[in-house]
C-alpha cells in the first residue's frame, strides 16, 4: 500500500485513526502492530511472514545477549549469531540472483538464477533490527521484553517500507508512553500534506520527463543535461517526501522521527551534502560500520581503507548491481580527495563549490539511474558531447518549455527559501494572522489537488520501495 493513494488516504489511514484513539493506552501498540501487518500485507501477504520470523529473532537474541551480558564471549557469540541471522535473510532476497550471475560470468558456468522477489523495506526493517540488538549488547538500550513493543517499533507502518531508519533507542521512551496533542497532529498533518504535495505535483511531474528522455528517439547533449537535473530532483522530492509523510503520520501517532533531509542541494562539499542527504542511513553507517572499524582514529592508509568500505556497503544497500557499488565508490573517492586535499579550499568559495556540488551529484545520479554500467558511462559520455549527439534538440526545447515551471519550482523548493519566507511572514503581527487563515486553506487546496491526481490515476511507486 503507497501513502500516496486512494485506499490509504481515505479507507486505510482513517480507519487506523479511529480505532487508534478510542482504544486504551495499553492497547494503542497493538493496534498499531495489527494496522502495520495489514498494511504491509496489502501487496505481498507472504512476506509478512519473513518479517514476523526477523522480528521474532531479533526479540529473542535481544533477550539472550541482555542475560549473557556479563558473560562477553556468550554475548559476542549470540550478537554474531543475530547479525549473521539478519544478514543472511537480506542476502537471499536481495543479493542471491547477483552473486549468482557474477559467478556464472567469472566461471562461465550457467547455474540457474533463483528468481527471488524482494519483500518491500527489507531493508530498512533489517537494519533497524541490527541497530537494535548491537545496542542492547553495547549496553546502550535494555532489550525489550514486551514483543509486541519490539514488534511494533519494527513494523510501524509509517516508516516501515522506505524509512527514516529509526533507531530503537531514539524511540524506546516513545514505545512505553509518548504524548498525544491536537497541536502535535495538527503538525503532522500539515507535515504529511506537504510530503504528499512534494511527491504528487513535483516529483511524479519530474518522473514522467526522465521516462519520456529514457523513450526518446531524439536525444541531444541538452537533452542529456535536462534528464540529469530532473532526475536528481525527482528522487530528491520523492524521498525527501516520503521522509516528510513518515515523520508526520509519525507524531500524529504520538512518536517523533529525526530528520532525514536538511536540503542537500544547497551543501558547499560532498561531505556536506552526506551529511544533509538520506542522514538516518548516514548516520547508521557512521556509528555501525565506520566507527567500529576504526573510524579515523587509526593510520591515514587504514582511514582511506575504511571509507572505501563504508562507502561501497552503503552502494551495495541500495541495489544488487554493479552501478550502486560504482556509485558508492565514486562518493568515497570524492570524500577522500576532499579530506586530504580539496576541502580546505572549497571553504574559501561562495559559488564554485556549489558549482561542484551540484555537478558531482547530478552525475552520480545518473549512475544511480543506469540499469547498467555501459549505460552510465554512455549517459555521462553524452552530456559532454560524446556519442555523436547534437548539441540541442527539438524534443529537448519542446520538453523543457513543457516542464520549465515544474522545474523552476522544485530548484526552489530545494532550497530553504520557500521555509524562510514563510517564518518571515510570520514574524509580523499582520502576517501571522494573515497565514493563520492561508496556511490552512492551503494545505486543503493541496489535498483536493492530490487526491484528484491519485483519482485520475496519475502517481507512481516511491523509488526507494526497491531498496
Amino acid at each position: 500500500m503507497l501513502f500516496s493513494s486512494i485506499p490509504f488516504l481515505f479507507y486505510f489511514l482513517p480507519g487506523v485513526l479511529l480505532l487508534y484513539f478510542i482504544v486504551p493506552g495499553r492497547f494503542k501498540n497493538t493496534v498499531l502492530l495489527l494496522s502495520s501487518l495489514f498494511f504491509y500485507g496489502w501487496g505481498e501477504p507472504r512476506y509478512v511472514i519473513w518479517m514476523l520470523l526477523a522480528i521474532v529473532m531479533g526479540y529473542g537474541f535481544g533477550i539472550l545477549i541482555e542475560r549473557f551480558r556479563k558473560k562477553p564471549r556468550i554475548a559476542k557469540l549470540l550478537l554474531i549469531l543475530s547479525v549473521s541471522g539478519s544478514l543472511i535473510m537480506l542476502g537471499y532476497f536481495k543479493y542471491v540472483d547477483f552473486f549468482i550471475g557474477n559467478f556464472n560470468a567469472v566461471t562461465g558456468l550457467s547455474v540457474p538464477l533463483l528468481r527471488v522477489m524482494l519483500p518491500i523495506g527489507i531493508s530498512f526493517y533489517t537494519f533497524q533490527i541490527l541497530s537494535y540488538t548491537v545496542d542492547v549488547y553495547r549496553g546502550d538500550v535494555a532489550a525489550q521484553k514486551n514483543p509486541i513493543d519490539l514488534a511494533a517499533y519494527v513494523a510501524l507502518f509509517p516508516q516501515l517500507i522506505a524509512g527514516p531508519i529509526v533507531r530503537y533507542s531514539d524511540v524506546a521512551g516513545q514505545l512505553k508512553s509518548r504524548a498525544h496533542s491536537i497541536e502535535k497532529a495538527a503538525l503532522g498533518i500539515r507535515r504529511f500534506i506537504l510530503g504528499l504535495g512534494k511527491k504528487i505535483l513535483i516529483a511524479n511531474l519530474l518522473g514522467e520527463l526522465c521516462t519520456v528522455f529514457r523513450a526518446s528517439g531524439e536525444k541531444s547533449c541538452l537533452f542529456f543535461w535536462l534528464y540529469a537535473v530532473a532526475y536528481s530532483l525527482h528522487i530528491y522530492f520523492d524521498f525527501s517526501g516520503y521522509s516528510d509523510m513518515a515523520i508526520g503520520l509519525g507524531k500524529i501517532f504520538g512518536f517523533d522521527f529525526l530528520e532525514n533531509f536538511n536540503y542537500p542541494y544547497i551543501s558547499a562539499s560532498i561531505t556536506e551534502f552526506w551529511r544533509r542527504w538520506h542522514i538516518s542511513l548516514g548516520s547508521w553507517f557512521r556509528d555501525y560500520v565506520y566507527i567500529p572499524l576504526g573510524g579515523n582514529r587509526v593510520s591515514t592508509a587504514r582511514h582511506l581503507i575504511n571509507i572505501l568500505v563504508v562507502w561501497m556497503l552503503t552502494g551495495f544497500w541500495h541495489g544488487a548491481a554493479w552501478n550502486f557499488i560504482v556509485w558508492g565508490l565514486y562518493f568515497a573517492v570524492l570524500l577522500i580527495v576532499e579530506k586530504l586535499w580539496l576541502l580546505k579550499y572549497l571553504k574559501k568559495s561562495r559559488v564554485w563549490n556549489r558549482v561542484y556540488v551540484i555537478l558531482f551529484v547530478m552525475i552520480s545520479f545518473v549512475i544511480f539511474d543506469a540499469s547498467d554500467m555501459g549505460q552510465a558511462i554512455s549517459y555521462i559520455k553524452a552530456m559532454f558531447g560524446g556519442g555523436g549527439y547534437p548539441i540541442i534538440s527539438a524534443e529537448f526545447l519542446y520538453y523543457l518549455r513543457s516542464y520549465g515551471v515544474i522545474l523552476i519550482l522544485a530548484v526552489l523548493g530545494a532550497t530553504p527559501l520557500p521555509k524562510r519566507i514563510w517564518e518571515r511572514l510570520n514574524t509580523t503581527s499582520a502576517g501571522s494572522r494573515a497565514m493563520a487563515i492561508a496556511e490552512p486553506l492551503a494545505i486543503s487546496a493541496m489535498l483536493i489537488v492530490c487526491s484528484a491526481y491519485l483519482v485520475d490515476g496519475s502517481y507512481n511507486p516511491f523509488l526507494y520501495f526497491r531498496f
